[in-house]
């Protein structure tokens, strides 16, 4: 437990500028409060007291701010950095080197049992307000945006951003980004132009009439009144006004 109270606070002195010196931090920061917390409820959890183990997460929420399941699983030498509004869920596991902000969610997707929340592989960083909900892995020395929402697998080295979140770089480097350029209604819209022309080629051969749409029919404009129609309406109004005429 110590062995890994001091790895946090060498994690909180790297990753901090701020930081001043390791008594301050462990006096004064928050996200080495609550994972010192954390250690001691998942020792409590993993030693069938679960309701102890509860009580002592809900206790360190209250004094931190930060919400972390008992039963996740977290290595030494990670750092939260303020903290405040941070969740992480019961079947969450992060590796050492993780840097996560205020507002994070490492989170499930659903109701399901088993494997639900994210696996965050070492010195990956979760910038604040992001998402991470499933139970899919997130790649060593991933980093993602602020606001993210994360809702698949992200490679390792990898930058990602957005609702939902996309790679946008890795390693560096712009990737092929030919499949997040898809657009799925033209592809649902192009899929059933296709079985459209089919089944129209279909009945030709049943029928042999042509099933062509005509110019007028695929782009229809509205149509003023008919020479008829108007004809008549000019009939009726010169009628009317000798009417009008003989009375007089």
């Amino acid at each position: 437990m110590f062995k890994r109270l001091r790895a946090d606070i060498e994690a909180a002195k790297r990753n901090d500028p701020a930081a001043r010196n390791k008594f301050e931090i462990w006096l004064t920061y928050s996200g080495v409060h609550a994972l010192s917390w954390h250690r001691w409820a998942n020792f409590l959890y993993r030693a069938h007291l679960k309701l102890l183990a509860r009580l002592t997460s809900q206790f360190a929420k209250f004094l931190t701010g930060i919400e972390i399941h008992p039963a996740a699983k977290i290595e030494g030498g990670v750092f939260i950095d303020h903290g405040a509004g941070v969740v992480i869920g019961e079947t969450a596991e992060v590796k050492s080197g993780v840097v996560i902000y205020q507002g994070v969610t490492l989170g499930g997707t659903g109701k399901e049992k088993g494997k639900r929340h994210p696996t965050i592989e070492k010195d990956v960083i979760i910038s604040a307000g992001a998402k991470v909900l499933g139970g899919f892995t997130v790649g060593e020395g991933a980093k993602i945006g602020a606001g993210a929402v994360v809702l698949k697998e992200v490679p390792p080295h990898a930058t990602v951003v957005g609702v939902p979140a996309r790679v946008v770089r890795i390693r560096g480097e712009k990737p092929d980004l030919l499949q997040e350029k898809v657009d799925p209604n033209a592809e649902e819209i192009r899929a059933l132009k296709c079985r459209v022309h089919k089944l129209e080629a279909a009945l030709e051969k049943l029928t042999g009439e042509s099933f062509a749409c005509t110019q007028e029919e695929i782009f229809p404009v509205a149509a003023g009144p008919q020479p008829a129609a108007a004809e008549s309406a000019g009939q009726g109004g010169e009628e009317k006004n000798r009417e009008e005429a003989d009375r007089q």
